[in-house]
């Protein structure tokens, strides 16, 4: 068991130096999808109407998720054979450089159809390494934090979210102060461009970190699996189903009131973006809060209880928070946003490393956390936007498709949860033997 007495400013540099490098990821990550909402349906798909571009814009956003898995499944496997923290270095590489690449891109204007093509190239690189970087970073903290305070630090990570959407946010509302006709000519690229400056300060800081105690004693016991995303299914295929069953939601939800409400209030409803990016701002400061709340209280009453309600909030609020965004009220719409993002989103964000880390034993943590995040991504927020898009489009421009949807995977994941084992009161570091018809399976 990990000593619950461990020397807290340590754990609190780990924490620090996962949560640099999420923010990093995550800044990449939605400064896409706005990106995506905004310009790159004129610059990179100029032949279709302006809805469809945009659908066509969120189907190369929805690239990076599909590659997400990818990432999980190389970065999973090395980084329970090799180590966490190369990894963690290695994934934000990939993730910055594909970000700034997008910066210095020629459009449809310049080089016609190649310039989709390798806008989509980048987006996929950016799967790649936010698919390896995600576990690694939760395991940081999970295998470095006293026993009962795991929620806490692995929560630390997650901040990552509201922190790099508030500076993508940021940065998109400062150049779009620089009027449409500079968006759209050359503004755009800044925010991406800029984003070198947060990849070296995580290098900085990732760089001087330690590899977690309970996967060094695997290393020194020689127990590492040979080959872990073999053993995760085999050996536990109930708690991995399971497991994606619950993370859908909180990525539907994510998405849905983030990039595809950004497309709908601008194209659907004509309001200014500002409305959104506004209420994106309000929403990740709520969230700052909310996430390491969350994950504080799920180290007292479990990870189950709190990722249920954020769950419950997300499925009972659907379609009166998309009542209050039809209203076209900019502060009914901020409401609306807090609500479904700030809070319903967060509170399951919260727990939700540390859940998915625990279900697992050490020697196939990384691959089983990855793949449970990275493929449970797949059917939800991989498509959420495009979802969203495409049933508006299909009914008339009408809401009450998207807030079904929200609702019904909602629901999806809390029945998922329901049978998902509790794990908060259990020790982490626990490196056993595989049983013989493991060995012989994974020899």
């Amino acid at each position: 068991m990990l000593r619950t007495d461990g020397p807290v400013a340590s754990i609190r540099q780990v924490a620090a130096a996962s949560l640099a490098g999420t923010v990093v990821e995550w800044y990449d990550f939605f400064l896409y999808a706005t990106m995506a909402a905004l310009v790159f349906n004129q610059q990179f798909f100029p032949t279709f109407s302006p809805l469809i571009g945009t659908l066509v814009a969120f189907t190369t956003f929805a690239a990076g998720f599909v590659t997400r898995p990818l990432g999980g499944v190389i970065f999973g496997h090395l980084g329970d054979r090799i180590g966490r923290k190369p990894m963690l270095v290695v994934t934000m590489m990939i993730m910055g450089l594909a970000t700034f690449a997008m910066g210095l891109l020629p459009t449809y204007s310049d080089i016609g159809v190649a310039a989709p093509i390798m806008l989509l190239l980048l987006r996929m690189l950016q799967g790649i390494g936010l698919g390896g970087e995600w576990g690694g970073a939760i395991l940081l903290c999970v295998e470095h934090a006293p026993d009962r305070r795991r929620g806490w630090f692995s929560s630390w990570p997650q901040l990552g979210v509201p922190i790099g959407l508030l500076l993508s946010t940021l940065a998109v509302s400062g150049v779009n102060l620089l009027g449409e006709d500079a968006l759209q000519a050359w503004a755009w690229r800044l925010p991406f461009i800029a984003s070198i400056v947060l990849v070296a300060v995580g290098l900085f800081i990732r760089l001087r970190v330690s590899e977690p105690p309970a996967f060094e004693r695997v290393l020194r016991s020689g127990q590492r699996s040979r080959v872990p995303l073999v053993e995760v299914i085999r050996q536990h295929p109930k708690t991995t189903l399971l497991g994606m069953g619950a993370r859908l939601s909180e990525s539907v939800t994510f998405n849905i009131y983030n990039a595809f409400l950004l497309a709908y209030v601008v194209q659907v409803l004509s309001l200014p973006k500002s409305y959104v990016l506004d209420s994106l701002t309000i929403a990740s400061v709520v969230g700052f809060f909310v996430i390491p709340l969350a994950g504080r209280v799920s180290d007292r009453v479990g990870r189950r209880p709190v990722f249920m309600v954020g769950a419950g909030i997300a499925a009972l609020t659907a379609f009166p928070l998309f009542a209050l965004i039809d209203t076209g009220s900019r502060w009914l719409i901020a409401l609306a946003v807090v609500v479904g993002w700030g809070v319903a989103s967060c509170v399951m964000y919260g727990p939700e490393g540390a859940m998915f880390a625990e279900i697992y034993p050490t020697r196939v943590r990384y691959s089983g956390m990855s793949f449970v995040y990275q493929i449970g991504v797949l059917p939800s927020g991989a498509i959420a936007p495009a979802v969203g898009i495409w049933l508006v489009n299909t009914f008339g421009n009408a809401s009450w498709p998207v807030a079904a949807y929200v609702l019904i995977i909602a629901v999806i994941a809390l029945v998922s949860l329901v049978s998902l084992p509790e794990t908060y009161d259990k020790p982490v570091d626990d490196p056993v033997t595989p049983p013989p018809a493991v060995k012989k399976a994974i020899a």
